[in-house]
């Protein structure tokens, strides 16, 4: 009678990676908690690092992918507007808060996760494969976030007497959290992010992702 040995397979991710990952998100999470509040983990990139997170630790490409096809690209986009705002060109002003001497320099350090995030994530999908089944996944959660930050967080601007409560999560009153924005009506403005992130935010990047490293 043969018996058959079954040979575990070799992680296809660094130990050091994991490692490092886990002991920032160990010291942002409760630091965030404490500082914004528990509604500061609602915004999409938040919700991507614990994606990453356990992506790291499950080798799942499902977890790695979800967050790839949907902050990648808005990543990146945080990425070329600190850099501009650096060199004082901003663009869209929407990393001017990292240059805010009012705002402490280790809270602004752990913002620094924006700009490193997207370069784990191609890692991430380049080691793991694009599982496609990711657009529908990030499509749906992304909808449940918007829905949720419009119908119950606080809208633009923050009160005083709480200054550091997020208002205006993922956008859903505009691009400024000083003030909800003017240029069309609220539910204009929601419907163009339900419909514009999946077709100009997620789709694009779906489809270039399942082109390089897309599993059946």
């Amino acid at each position: 009678m043969s018996t058959t040995i079954a040979i575990a397979a070799p992680p296809r991710l660094p130990l050091a990676l994991k490692l490092g990952f886990t002991a920032f998100m160990a010291v942002l999470v409760p630091f965030y908690w404490i500082t914004y509040g528990p509604t500061n983990f609602l915004y999409f990139c938040d919700v991507a690092m614990f994606f990453t997170l356990a992506a790291l630790w499950t080798e799942s490409p499902l977890l790695a992918s979800m967050p790839a096809v949907g902050l990648i690209v808005p990543q990146l986009v945080w990425c070329v507007d600190f850099i501009a705002s650096w060199l004082g060109l901003p663009l869209l002003s929407m990393t001017a808060y990292m240059f805010d001497p009012g705002i402490p320099l280790f809270a602004r350090g752990l913002s620094s996760f924006h700009a490193w995030l997207p370069f784990v994530l191609v890692y991430l999908v380049a080691r793991l494969g694009y599982d496609r089944r990711a657009l529908l996944g990030w499509t749906a959660l992304a909808w449940a976030l918007l829905a949720i930050s419009r119908l119950f967080l606080p809208a633009p601007p923050a009160d005083p007497a709480q200054p550091n409560v997020p208002v205006n999560v993922n956008y859903v009153y505009g691009f400024s959290d000083a003030a909800v924005q003017t240029v069309m009506p609220g539910w204009a403005w929601l419907a163009l992010l339900f419909v514009g992130l999946p077709l100009l935010v997620f789709l694009p990047t779906h489809l270039v992702l399942q082109r390089w490293r897309g599993q059946r």
